[in-house]
């Protein structure tokens, strides 16, 4: 036996002792892979050190050690901590769980004086008062809004036009400003409308009650014109006039728009970009068709691919990062809602990137008719005959019939990301969202099977897009925190 053992057995920096926390990897590009833990943080790595790291042989002297320490990726003599600070990052990001359902839409008529061919909604003519919300639906929906926990409930108007019934608006605002005295909500109104039959008095209203608009704007006038056809197809000119008369009497901020992605639009996005800009918006959000309503009817949906989109959105993105580079702020929100969860301990409320999903215990809609739908898209699918998360009627059903039952708690369970095939062990798991609504649409169950769902492969085409773009350039990254911490 030597009477002095090695140097090396001395130095820590060459000895592999740690333990793994729950961590998953997958490849970034064809020389490196994204790793993320449980709390959505992320490490790219080489193929050489992730071998190393998963057999139990990363060595403390190599670079990326501390990086994975620092992130809560392994534990080892010198901290246990990271277990707690891991733990309380996961309650962190599902914290706002507890307040259940925020968002509570209102669609207070299906009229709709517009015809657009990508509608989701399936419109009724606008002398079908048949389809508007009466005062009684109203009631009893505000009684269900009232009774969720969440601290802040957001009532937002939709249609149809929602504004083609602004007495039941007029009526609805009124009735819960009356209950959040005795309640005690935060509360907060949406009108999402064409701007085709604004007027001074709805102005007027919504400025008295400080209510926000919400818009439609797919890009410049012959583009806009032509996805959204209306009586002297006149519908880009009636936007652009609401949206300065709204800025004139709300203020610059309290009017918003979004655009959607139809065929005509895919070789423009520049265009729709540079259009944003020059109406003083400060992002845009690239939004593809959904596969509901009329947009399923008129094969609207089906009239591009996936690859098609990616490539639009790809070269909108790179657009505005450029933009951004070069000093103008503008930002891409979609990519900002994914990156708050990639790079903050926060959870994003759109509904699409949550898990549990989103659908009933993150938004709720009350139909005209007094049907309650776990999601916008759910009523759009049962304008298509699909009552299947259909929760309830707030004639007939109370809280915890509609809240509680199986329409809304199967799909819930079954679509837990964490825990269905093909998501489990993905790596983007902690940033992409359950979306069993679309799974359903489109392949008939909750959960879908992954390498065929658009859904998965449009995320985790984005996922990559973004992190590849901020480990190209860091003043990239930059750009990117600051889009993470705005929404």
């Amino acid at each position: 036996m030597a009477k002095f053992r090695e140097r090396a057995e001395f130095d820590a920096s060459t000895r592999s002792d740690y333990t793994m926390l729950p961590w998953r990897f997958t490849p970034l590009d064809d020389e490196s892979y994204v790793a993320t833990n449980m709390a959505g943080e992320y490490v790219t790595m080489s193929a050489g050190e992730v071998s190393d790291f998963a057999g139990g042989a990363l060595r403390p002297d190599q670079p990326v050690y501390d990086e994975l320490k620092s992130r809560h990726f392994l534990i080892d003599d010198d901290t246990q901590v990271a277990i707690d600070l891991l733990g309380l990052k996961i309650r962190t990001k599902l914290a706002p769980l507890a307040n259940f359902t925020g968002l509570h839409i209102f669609v207070t008529t299906l009229r709709c004086e517009h015809s657009c061919p990508y509608c989701q909604v399936s419109r009724a003519n606008d002398d079908k008062r048949e389809f508007d919300m009466s005062e009684e639906t109203a009631l009893r929906s505000l009684d269900l809004a009232f009774r969720s926990p969440s601290p802040a409930i957001k009532i937002e108007f939709q249609g149809g036009e929602s504004t083609l019934n602004m007495p039941i608006i007029r009526f609805i605002v009124a009735e819960a400003l009356r209950r959040k005295e005795t309640a005690r909500r935060n509360l907060a109104f949406v009108i999402a409308t064409n701007l085709a039959v604004l007027d001074d008095e709805i102005l007027q209203f919504a400025r008295q009650h400080d209510i926000l608009i919400s818009t439609s704007l797919d890009g410049p006038a012959d583009l806009h014109n032509r996805n959204r056809p209306r009586p002297g197809k006149n519908s880009y000119e009636k936007a652009v006039e609401g949206i300065a008369r709204a800025r004139t009497a709300l203020g610059h901020y309290n009017v918003g728009a979004l655009m959607t992605t139809t065929a005509a639009s895919l070789p423009q996005v520049r265009s729709i970009i540079d259009e944003y800009i020059r109406m003083d918006f400060g992002g845009i959000f690239l939004r593809p068709l959904s596969p509901y309503g009329f947009a399923i009817k008129t094969k609207s949906y089906a009239s591009y691919d996936q690859k098609k989109w990616l490539e639009f959105f790809f070269e909108g993105l790179d657009y505005i990062i450029d933009l951004n580079l070069g000093g103008f702020e503008f930002i891409e929100h979609y990519s900002a809602m994914v990156l708050k969860k990639m790079l903050t301990p926060l959870q994003t409320s759109y509904v699409d990137l949550m898990s549990p999903a989103g659908i009933g215990i993150g938004a709720v809609v009350y139909n005209y008719d007094g049907v309650v739908y776990a999601s916008d898209e759910s009523r759009m699918l049962a304008e298509m005959g699909d009552t299947t998360f259909a929760l309830g009627n707030v004639h007939d059903d109370d809280f915890a019939d509609i809240f509680m039952g199986d329409a809304l708690l199967e799909p819930l369970e079954q679509s837990f990301s964490a825990s269905v095939p093909g998501c489990s062990w993905c790596a983007f798991e902690p940033w992409c969202g359950a979306e069993p609504v679309f799974h359903h649409a489109t392949q008939g169950d909750f959960v879908g099977k992954k390498p065929l769902s658009s859904f998965c492969t449009r995320n985790i085409a984005l996922f990559r897009g973004l992190i590849s773009r901020m480990e190209a350039n860091p003043e990239v990254r930059r750009i990117f925190e600051r889009w993470a911490n705005i929404v």
